[in-house]
Parts: C-alpha cells; sequence; structure tokens
C-alpha cells in the first residue's frame, strides 16, 4: 500500500488542505479558520437543518469547524490572532477538521507551516504536538505518524519551482518569497532553497489589518459598528462591490488607505532585505496577494515579480510535493543503508527546505 502524505495550511483566515495528490497534480479546498465552542456536540442549525461542519471533541468540549462554520449560532465570532495561535485548542480543531475532510483513515507524513517569525521557536513543538491520533468527530479517529514543519513561504517556493519546472535552476539561485496572509505579511529569503533568517521575517500587517481599517471608517460613516470583515475582502477581492443597508458602498474611497498599510508592509519587508539587486527569483502567494502587488511594484520597480495562480493554495500544494519528496528521499535511504533510516531523511529534506 503507497504511503499517505498530506499536507495542511491553517492560516489566520482560512485552513487550506489537500484532499488528493497524482502525477504532481494537488487538488486542494479550504474552510474558514474559525471554530466555535460549544459544551455539546452541536449538530444543527437553529432552525434544525444541517450545516457543512463538523464537532471536534477536544478534552470533553466540542469546537465546530468547516465550510459553513459561519452559520453556527455563535455570536461570539472570535479568531485567536496572536503569537501562540498553533498551539490552541482552537488550531488543533481546525486541523483535525482539514482530517475530517479528507476522508483518510491515517496519514504517514503530514506536512504543517508556520509563519517565518516563529518558524524556529515553534517547529519542534508544533511537530510533536500535531503527531498522533486525531478524534475528527462523528466518532472517527485519524491516526498521523509523522508531521513535517515548514515556514510557510517555503512552500510557495517549492510549488514555483516544481510547476515551473527550475528545480535545479532555483536550487543555485537567491529568491524572495512574499506570503500575504490574514494575519501576517512574510517575506523569507533563500538561498537556493535555504532560508536566510538574518533578512526574512513576519509583520502582522496581513489582509485583516486592511479590512479592519476600513470597516472603522464603515462604521464611523453609518454611526454603528461594522464588523463584516469577510463582506469587505470578498468585495475588494472580486470587485463586485460591497453592500451597506442595502445599497452599494463605493469602497474606491478608501484607496489611500490600502495604499498607506500595504506601502508601509512592504517597507517594512524593504528595510531588511539587503542587495535586492541579487534577487534571481521574487515570488509572490498567499491569499492577500491582491492587494499588494502595487506596493510591491512601487517599491521594487525593476524586479520581475511571478505570481502563482491560486496563490491561496500555493503554500499547501508546495508543502504536498515537499512531503512526497520527504518520503521518497526516506525510502530510497532506508533502502540504501537498512536501519539507518528516518532521522537521516528527515535532516536531509528539512535541510533542503
Amino acid at each position: 500500500m503507497s504511503p499517505i502524505i498530506r499536507a495542511i495550511d491553517v492560516g489566520f483566515g482560512n485552513t487550506k488542505y489537500v484532499v488528493a495528490s497524482n502525477e504532481g497534480k494537488v487538488e486542494c479546498a479550504h474552510f474558514p479558520s474559525l471554530a466555535f465552542h460549544s459544551a455539546h456536540e452541536p449538530t444543527t442549525n437553529g432552525l434544525g437543518g444541517k450545516r457543512k461542519t463538523v464537532a471536534i471533541p477536544i478534552d470533553g468540549n466540542f469546537y465546530e469547524v468547516g465550510p459553513e462554520v459561519e452559520l453556527a449560532a455563535n455570536p461570539l465570532r472570535v479568531r485567536r490572532q496572536h503569537d501562540k495561535y498553533s498551539e490552541t485548542d482552537e488550531y488543533r480543531a481546525l486541523t483535525a477538521g482539514a482530517l475530517h475532510y479528507m476522508k483518510v483513515e491515517a496519514v504517514d507524513v503530514l506536512v504543517l507551516g508556520l509563519p517565518v517569525a516563529h518558524y524556529i521557536a515553534k517547529r519542534a513543538l508544533l511537530e510533536k504536538s500535531m503527531t498522533g491520533a486525531f478524534d475528527v468527530g462523528r466518532k472517527r479517529q485519524v491516526q498521523v505518524k509523522k508531521v513535517v514543519v515548514m515556514a510557510q513561504p517555503q512552500g510557495a517556493l517549492f510549488h514555483f519551482a516544481t510547476k515551473t519546472g527550475r528545480i535545479k535552476e532555483v536550487m543555485d539561485s537567491r529568491s524572495l518569497v512574499i506570503d500575504v496572509g490574514g494575519r501576517t505579511f512574510d517575506w523569507l529569503v533563500t538561498l537556493g532553497t535555504r532560508p536566510m533568517p538574518r533578512q526574512s521575517d513576519s509583520v502582522d500587517r496581513g489582509v485583516r489589518v486592511v479590512c479592519k481599517a476600513i470597516a472603522e471608517s464603515i462604521s464611523e460613516d453609518i454611526g454603528e459598528q461594522y464588523t463584516d470583515l469577510e463582506a469587505i475582502d470578498q468585495a475588494l477581492r472580486t470587485g463586485k462591490g460591497l453592500k451597506v443597508f442595502q445599497k452599494p458602498y463605493d469602497l474606491k474611497r478608501f484607496d489611500k488607505t490600502i495604499q498607506n498599510i500595504t506601502e508601509g508592509a512592504v517597507d517594512l519587508m524593504g528595510e531588511k532585505l539587503e542587495n535586492s539587486y541579487a534577487f534571481d527569483n521574487v515570488v509572490l502567494a498567499g491569499g492577500g496577494a491582491y492587494l499588494y502587488k502595487k506596493a510591491l511594484k512601487k517599491r521594487f520597480p525593476r524586479l520581475a515579480i511571478q505570481e502563482i495562480p491560486e496563490p491561496m493554495y500555493a503554500n499547501v500544494r508546495g508543502y504536498q510535493l515537499f512531503g512526497e519528496q520527504y518520503m521518497r528521499e526516506m525510502m530510497a535511504t532506508q533502502a540504501a543503508s537498512p536501519g539507518t533510516g528516518e532521522s537521516r531523511a528527515q535532516g536531509d529534506a528539512v535541510g533542503a527546505a
């Protein structure tokens, strides 16, 4: 039986996960990174109908997650966005929810990611805490046998190199990978695929900072609190506009607000970079890529910025492809030197990332 490799990218905005991978084609899905707590298992909505969610049991409590989680009857829609996010019950519930929707009984290698700023400090803890049996709801368990953690933009770089057929070229070059998420604006500088930590970092200047600033201005305009950040994000992303009190609300008036925030994030990155003229590849990924392209091109007008199709899935697709390479290398190492095994293969694979 072939080993099962899967990847999950638990972001502050959405949880992305791999449902299938075959000959380099990686199929993904996602749901909002919301986990609603309940002391009892929630099974239906307030009108008695079923919604596309699953209740994850953790320490005697339940966390409802899934594609229709926003239909849950819970007024306290709080996203726990802080530096210990990966250590929370909500994070585990989101991971378990993704495992549930994968419809697998066990995972031989699960690849996860962390923001650049937290990668070194939290990698070992996350690998340990996410290994083992997961209760994934509906009286099912999924056994995770091995966890490998990457810095989030590493996934985008690996995806870019693999899908463009430029693995050898990337291995011999210097790259800048920019990953715009819900909370964080991450960037990673690599020599080959090895990170250069001094020039890499994360700042809390992601899409939700933009959406919150706009929501505050709308609140002042309409005379009451406006909190639907998802609606603002959707309107900005699709260009279809926003409605407030059943009337179209022009978001063009916030172009300057968006410019100030996105350029501020890019400036913070620019201050840390050295010799930007030396980058061979500049890759832009993440669900918020659409908002930051203009600021990046303004700051680095002489650099060609490579955009990845479906940027929201760039990291998780890269995790998957890396996990498959990791498994191939581990199996080859074991075949060549029986008994030397997993630790050597993991060291080689993660080092290459």
